[in-house]
């Protein structure tokens, strides 16, 4: 298929959706200008400690984890691919007077806009079923870190999209390891299910094998593999809130989410 088309398919429905999105609950920006942090658990432990260190967000949305960094010392660099979200981003950015870059451009071209090599490369929620090959994002990655710098993502598990959630109930239809690209058309977004907007989007599924290959063939070393039956997310069908404050299906039968922690190795 013409990739290019696809890319620009979905940064056309990433513009759409970003009015949607900061006028949402679900990202609740009122809060956020007020002080409220956008990250969740998982990366807040991975990560620990982010003062005076230099992070690239990559895929950051209009920004507020990559601001969320920043408040907490970071010295941050967000990417997107979305004209509209770089452009609120740039304005939260000011209003919250700090002092993160943001960058407009796909993922897998960010050494052709930043020359760069950062500490922390992050990214999470969403992210690398954008892509159609995982192997040049990761090299991307490992161009942009510094030796010994560490890379992490935490991710919705790729057994996850095996299913078709236009669906009621949602139904079995996806490869673990498709290589052919799943194109959907729905109204509304994750964000608003009644907003007017059609979105349309291409998508490829990567298991889990696929992600630390990539990464490992691109020069990274492991430092661990989790997965998760619970998401901070309340984004998939029939899932509950638990104790802790987090969602998970009646039955655990697999996981929501994965995280993966790397570090580049030194020369």
């Amino acid at each position: 298929m013409n990739l290019k088309s696809a890319f620009d398919i979905n940064r056309k429905t990433w513009n759409k959706k970003v009015a949607i999105h900061a006028a949402s609950d679900f990202y609740d920006v009122k809060s956020f200008k007020a002080g409220k942090s956008s990250l969740k658990r998982y990366e807040l432990e991975a990560l620990g400690t982010v003062s005076g260190k230099s992070l690239l967000h990559l895929q950051c949305h209009f920004g507020q984890d990559t601001l969320s960094w920043s408040r907490m010392g970071a010295k941050c660099t967000g990417v997107d691919i979305s004209e509209e979200a770089i452009k609120l981003a740039r304005s939260l950015n000011d209003d919250l007077k700090l002092d993160a870059q943001f960058v407009c451009c796909n993922v897998l071209d960010v050494s052709q806009h930043i020359s760069e090599t950062f500490d922390i490369i992050f990214t999470s929620y969403g992210v690398i079923g954008w892509l159609p090959d995982l192997r040049p994002w990761a090299q991307m990655i490992s161009e942009r870190l510094k030796p010994g710098g560490v890379f992490y993502i935490v991710e919705f598990h790729p057994i996850v999209w095996m299913f078709d959630y236009l669906e009621t109930p949602p139904k079995l239809k996806y490869g673990y390891q498709q290589k052919e690209p799943i194109y959907e058309e729905y109204k509304g977004t994750y964000a608003d299910e009644n907003a007017s907007m059609i979105s349309k989007e291409y998508g490829w599924n990567h298991g889990l094998g696929e992600v630390i290959t990539s990464l490992t063939e691109a020069g990274l070393q492991i430092e661990f593999l989790r997965e998760h039956t619970t998401s901070p997310y309340n984004i998939f069908p029939d899932l509950t809130k638990n104790n802790e404050g987090l969602f998970e299906l009646p039955s655990t039968h697999y996981p929501l989410l994965f995280e993966v922690k790397a570090i580049k190795k030194e020369p």
